[in-house]
C-alpha cells in the first residue's frame, strides 16, 4: 500500500476530469507531460537533429558557416553568370575602336545641377588646355558640362544572346547611346571593361573544359591503378612519374608552337586545351590512387569482395563515392590554376589568337613598362583574374572543411 501511495497519480481539474498525459505528485503539484504527443501535438524531429538529415544537407549546413566559402560561392555564381551572358552585361561593343588609351571616365552620383542622384552620371575625361609644369604633358580632367546619364536595361550594340537569340538590350550603359569607358580603352581604343566581361567566356571555358578532362582521366587512371594493383599499378605509376618529371612551362610553349599561326581560332583553342589536359592529369591520378589504396582495405569493401560483388559494383558503389569528396575540392582548386596558366600563356602569345578575346590576350598590351607607367588602367584585366582565383580558392577552402562533416 505504501508503494502505491508513493506513485504519482493523474491530476484532476475542478470538474474532476484528468488532464491527459499530465502527472501529479501526492501533494497535487502537476508535472509536465512526458510525451509531447500527449497534448495532441505530433512528435517532430528536433530542428538540430541529425537522425534524418541527409549528407548533402549536413554539408550545406556546415558550408554556410564558412564566411569565405559563401563569399566564394557568390562570386563564382556571379562569374559564371557573367560568362554565360557576357554580351548582355558588356556596356560597349568589345570590338568597336574609339580613342586609343583613353582614361577611365569620371563617375559621380551627382546630377548636373549638383543634387544627389541614385543613378550615377559619367563625365568624360578631356584635355583641360593646361600643361603639367614638370612634364609639360597636357593635363586632363572630367568635363562637368557634358554629363552622360546611365541606366539599366538600355539599348546598345546588337549581339546574339547565347549565340542564338538576336538582341540589343544591355544590363547597364548610357541612356543616349554615347560611348562610356569605366576602365578606359586599350591601344586600339576598345573598351577594356566590355572586353574583360566578354573575355571571361573564353578564359573560363578553357579552364572548365581542361579541369573536366583532367579530372576524368586522373580519376579513371587513379582508381584503376590503385584497385587493380600489381604489375599494372607499377607500370602506370612509372608513366605518371615520367609525366610529372617534365618541366611543364617549356613543354607548354614547345607544344603550343607546333600549331600553325594561320590555323582557325577554334582549332588553336582545342589544341591548347588538349595540351593542358595531357599535362595536368598526372597529379590528380596520384592522389586518387592513394585514396583508393586506403579504401580497398576497409572492412565493408572486403566484405563486398567476400560476398562475390563484381569489381564494377565495388568501384561504383563503395570507392568512387568516397573519392568524390576529394574530387570536388580538387576541381575548385584546379580551376584557378588553369585560369592563371591560360593568362600567362596568353600574355606570351600562346593561348588565344585575335579576333577572340581572353584575359591572357588582353594582358599582351602590358608588355612594356612605358605603357604601364603612362596608362596604368591597361592592367585592369588582372582584376578579373584575381577575382576568379580568389572566388574558386575561397569556394574550395569552404568545401574542404564542409565536405567531411564527421
Amino acid at each position: 500500500m505504501s508503494d502505491i501511495a508513493d506513485k504519482p497519480t493523474l491530476s484532476t481539474t475542478e470538474t474532476g476530469a484528468a488532464k491527459p498525459g499530465a502527472l501529479a505528485t501526492p501533494t497535487g503539484h502537476q508535472l509536465p507531460p512526458a510525451d509531447p504527443a500527449a497534448d495532441g501535438q505530433p512528435v517532430v524531429a528536433g530542428r538540430f537533429s541529425h537522425g534524418n538529415e541527409t549528407y548533402a544537407a549536413l554539408v550545406w549546413r556546415r558550408f554556410r558557416r564558412s564566411t569565405m566559402g559563401m563569399i566564394g560561392l557568390v562570386l563564382t555564381v556571379a562569374l559564371l553568370t557573367m560568362a554565360v551572358f557576357g554580351d548582355f552585361f558588356a556596356p560597349m561593343d568589345p570590338k568597336r575602336p574609339e580613342i586609343a588609351f583613353a582614361p577611365p571616365d569620371h563617375l559621380e552620383f551627382a546630377a548636373p545641377d549638383g543634387s544627389f542622384s541614385l543613378i550615377p552620371y559619367v563625365y568624360p575625361i578631356v584635355e583641360t588646355g593646361e600643361f603639367d609644369p614638370i612634364t609639360f604633358q597636357p593635363m586632363t580632367g572630367p568635363d562637368l558640362t557634358n554629363p552622360t546619364a546611365l541606366g539599366f536595361f538600355v539599348t546598345g550594340h546588337r549581339y546574339n544572346l547565347l549565340g542564338i537569340i538576336p538582341a540589343n538590350i544591355h544590363f547597364f550603359g548610357s541612356v543616349d547611346g554615347r560611348p562610356i569607358h569605366f576602365l578606359g580603352t586599350d591601344k586600339f581604343g576598345r573598351d577594356i571593361l566590355s572586353r574583360g566581361i566578354v573575355g571571361s567566356q573564353i578564359s573560363l571555358t578553357i579552364a572548365l573544359v581542361v579541369v573536366l578532362l583532367t579530372t576524368t582521366i586522373g580519376t579513371l587512371v587513379g582508381i584503376a591503378s590503385g584497385y587493380i594493383g600489381g604489375r599494372l599499378d607499377a607500370w602506370v605509376q612509372r608513366f605518371v612519374d615520367l609525366v610529372l618529371a617534365f618541366p611543364q612551362l617549356p613543354l607548354y610553349l614547345a607544344l603550343a608552337s607546333l600549331i600553325p599561326v594561320t590555323a582557325p581560332s577554334p582549332v588553336f583553342i582545342a589544341f591548347v586545351i588538349g595540351v593542358m589536359a595531357v599535362l595536368g592529369w598526372a597529379q590528380l591520378s596520384r592522389e586518387v590512387r592513394s585514396k583508393t589504396l586506403a579504401l580497398a582495405r576497409i572492412d565493408y569493401v572486403r566484405a563486398a569482395v567476400a560476398v562475390g560483388s563484381s569489381d564494377r559494383r565495388i568501384i561504383l558503389r563503395h570507392i568512387l563515392p568516397n573519392v568524390s569528396s576529394h574530387l570536388i575540392v580538387a576541381v575548385t582548386i584546379a580551376i584557378p590554376s588553369v585560369v592563371l596558366l591560360e593568362s600567362f600563356l596568353g600574355y606570351l602569345g600562346f593561348a588565344v589568337k585575335p579576333p577572340l578575346i581572353s584575359w591572357g590576350l588582353m594582358l599582351q598590351d602590358t608588355g612594356t613598362f612605358s605603357v604601364i607607367g603612362s596608362y596604368p588602367w591597361i592592367l585592369s584585366p588582372v582584376v578579373f583574374v584575381l577575382i576568379t582565383v580568389f572566388a574558386f580558392n575561397a569556394l574550395g577552402d569552404g568545401l574542404r572543411d564542409a565536405i567531411d562533416p564527421y
